[in-house]
C-alpha cells in the first residue's frame, strides 16, 4: 500500500535508529542520516560478500540487484542533498599525485581478481566525495553549472533504456520525442517549423563543426566525393570573442587555420560588422572564396551578442552562410525580457544551441538547427545497408542516423523533453530571468565597492560578469605595467586559495590587452543573492593580504 509523505516523515526517526543499527551490525556504507530510506522497512545489507556476476541478469539475482541499487541510490540522494547546501564545500580538493598514490584508500588501479560490490559502493561514493560538486549554488566556474532533479531523472531514465539514435527501429519514442522538441526550437528561432532540420551532438564543439560542414557542401556538394582539391581556396570569419571551435572546425576539416579571419571586436566584445565586411573584401581580393561568417550570441568570457542583423545584411549581399553560435545565448530565446538581444536570429542558416548551458539540463546536451530541410542528410548519408535499408515496413525518413557524422548516437532528448514538460517555457523563463538578475545584483554590488573593478563599464547583457579584485596593495600601485604585472597574478593566488579551501569557485583568464580577471557567470537557479555576497567576500578575505 501507497504511504503519504506525512507517513514517511512521521517513521524517519524510528529509520534513523534502526538504519544506525544495521550499519553497525553490517558495516553498511554511510551514517544513518546518508543511509536514510524513504521506505521504513528498509534494512541495511552487507554487500562483501557478493560480485558484480551475482546481479541480474544472474539467476535470482534480482534481490541483490535491487539491493545494490538500492545502497547506491542512497548514496546519489545524499550527495544530491549536500549539494544544494550553500554552507557545504564545493569541492575537496587534492593534487594528482594524492590520487595517485591511493588517498585515503581510494585507489584508482584496477585489479585482475574482481572486487566485492561493498568496494565498488565505496568507490562510487569516493569519487563523488573528491569530485567538483557543479550543482552547488556558489559554484560559479564554468557556463554549465547546477542540478536538475528532472533533467537527472531523465538521465538516469536514458542510461537505463541504453539504446541509440540512428534508427526508429530501436529507438522509437527518442526519435520522435527529438522531432518535437526540434520544431520547437526551430519556431522559437523564428523559422518555419515544417522547413527546419536538426540533430543532438555531443557538445557545442560538434555543432559549430556540422555547421561549417554543412556550409562548405551546400556551396561545394563535389568536396563530398572529390575533396578539398576539387573546391578553390575558401575563408571563413568569426570574431575575436567566438569560441575556439571554429578555428578547430576549419582544421578538422581541411580547410585551414590560416584562411580562419578573426574580425575585431568593439570594447564590450561585439563584432564590429564594417570590420566583417572590410575583411570579407580583403579575402576576396586575395583569391580567396569567402563561405561562411559564426556571429556569437552569448559570448564565453564576456557575455557579448553580436549584431545579428548587421552581420545578416553584410552575408545577404555577399551570398555568404550565416551561423549564429548560441551555444551559451540560446537559452535567452525563451525569456521574452532577454529574447530582444538575439534579433536577427532568425536570419541565420545554421543556430548552435546548449540546453545544458542556461537552460540547465544535464550535461551533454547541445543542437545543431539547420533552416534548409534535408541538407543534413545529402551532406552526410553513405546509405550503409546494415542500418538503413529503403524497404524496412515503416517511414525509413525517421532513421536519422545518416544525418549524422557519428554512428552511435547518445541520447540527450529525453532529459530536455522530460524539462520541458515539467517547467513548461514560462518555467524556462523565469530561470533564465533569474540568472540574470544575479548577474546585474553582482555588477551593481562590484560599482559600489572600491576594492573590486570592473573590466568594462555598463550592465551586463548575459550572466557573464567580468571584474578584477584589487587588493590594498596594487590600488597603492599608479596605472602602467608594473600595476598590471602586480594584478596579473593577484586572480591566479585567490584561486588557488579558494580550490584549497573549496567553499566556492570561479574562473579566470586574461584577455587581449587585459591582464587575468575574474569571470563569475550564473547558469544555476539555486544560486541566491546571499551565495553572491558570500562570492565577494570571500575573494576580498582570500586576497587581502597579497
Amino acid at each position: 500500500m501507497r504511504r503519504s509523505l506525512g507517513n514517511i516523515m512521521e517513521s524517519a526517526q524510528a529509520d534513523r535508529r534502526h538504519l544506525d543499527k544495521c550499519k553497525q551490525d553490517t558495516g553498511s556504507l554511510g551514517n544513518a542520516d546518508d543511509a536514510l530510506k524513504y521506505d521504513s522497512g528498509y534494512t541495511a545489507h552487507d554487500f562483501s560478500c557478493i560480485h558484480s556476476k551475482d546481479l541480474l541478469p544472474a539467476e535470482e539475482g534480482e534481490e541483490a540487484t535491487k539491493h545494490f541499487l538500492q545502497e547506491l541510490l542512497n548514496i546519489l540522494l545524499a550527495y544530491i542533498s549536500k549539494s544544494q547546501k550553500s554552507s557545504s564545500k564545493v569541492v575537496d580538493f587534492h593534487y594528482p599525485h594524492q590520487f595517485k598514490e591511493g588517498l585515503e584508500g581510494f585507489s584508482l588501479e584496477l585489479p585482475d581478481q574482481p572486487d566485492n560490490l561493498e568496494q565498488l559502493l565505496v568507490d562510487c561514493r569516493d569519487t563523488l566525495k573528491y569530485g567538483v560538486k557543479t550543482g552547488h549554488p556558489r559554484f560559479f566556474n564554468q557556463l554549465s553549472t547546477g542540478l536538475d532533479i528532472i533533467g537527472l531523472a531523465g538521465e538516469w531514465l536514458t542510461s537505463t533504456a541504453n539504446t541509440n539514435m540512428f534508427t526508429y527501429e530501436i529507438s522509437p519514442v527518442f526519435i520522435l520525442m527529438e522531432e518535437v522538441v526540434l520544431r520547437k526550437m526551430h519556431t522559437i528561432i523564428g523559422w518555419q517549423k515544417e522547413d527546419g532540420d536538426g540533430i543532438f551532438c555531443p557538445g557545442g564543439t560538434m555543432s559549430n563543426l556540422y555547421s561549417v560542414l554543412l556550409a562548405r557542401f551546400h556551396f561545394f556538394p563535389a568536396v563530398k566525393t572529390h575533396g578539398m582539391s576539387a573546391i578553390p581556396r575558401l575563408a571563413l570569419f568569426t570574431s575575436a570573442h567566438s569560441h575556439y571551435s571554429i578555428k578547430k572546425s576549419a582544421v578538422v576539416l581541411g580547410i585551414g587555420s590560416e584562411n580562419v579571419t578573426v574580425v575585431r571586436c568593439d570594447e564590450r566584445g561585439k563584432m564590429i560588422s564594417s570590420e566583417l565586411n572590410s575583411s570579407i573584401d580583403a579575402a576576396k581580393s586575395k583569391g580567396l572564396v569567402p563561405f561562411y561568417v559564426n556571429a556569437t550570441a552569448g559570448t564565453t568570457v564576456y557575455g557579448a551578442f553580436d549584431p545579428l542583423n548587421e552581420i545578416a545584411d553584410i552575408c545577404e549581399r555577399h551570398g555568404i552562410w550565416m551561423h549564429v553560435d548560441a551555444a551559451w545565448g540560446g537559452g535567452l530565446l525563451l525569456s521574452n525580457k532577454h529574447r530582444v538581444k538575439m534579433q536577427g536570429i532568425e536570419r541565420a542558416h545554421s543556430v548552435t544551441w546548449n540546453p545544458h548551458k542556461m537552460m540547465g539540463v544535464p550535461l551533454q546536451c547541445s543542437a545543431i538547427l539547420v533552416k534548409r530541410k534535408g541538407l543534413l542528410q545529402e551532406c552526410n548519408q553513405l546509405c550503409a545497408e546494415y542500418l538503413f535499408q529503403p524497404d524496412k515496413h515503416y517511414d525509413v525518413t525517421y532513421d536519422t542516423g545518416d544525418k549524422s557524422i557519428q554512428c552511435g548516437r547518445h541520447v540527450d532528448i529525453f532529459k530536455l523533453w522530460l524539462m520541458w514538460k515539467a517547467k513548461g517555457s514560462e518555467g524556462f523563463e523565469a530561470q533564465v530571468n533569474h540568472c540574470l538578475e544575479n548577474a546585474e545584483y553582482l555588477y551593481y554590488k562590484l560599482k559600489r565597492r572600491t576594492d573590486f573593478q570592473l573590466v568594462f563599464k555598463g550592465k551586463p547583457e548575459h550572466s557573464n560578469v567580468c571584474f578584477w579584485y584589487l587588493p590594498n596593495r596594487v590600488q597603492s600601485i599608479p596605472p602602467g605595467p608594473e600595476r598590471d604585472r602586480e594584478l596579473h597574478m593577484v586572480a591566479p593566488k585567490i584561486k588557488t586559495k579558494m580550490m584549497e579551501e573549496g567553499y566556492t569557485m570561479i574562473g579566470y583568464q586574461p584577455l587581449e590587452d587585459k591582464v587575468n580577471f575574474f569571470r563569475c557567470v550564473f547558469s544555476n537557479p539555486a544560486t541566491q543573492k546571499e551565495d553572491v555576497d558570500f562570492l565577494l567576500d570571500e575573494i576580498a578575505r582570500l586576497g587581502c593580504e597579497l
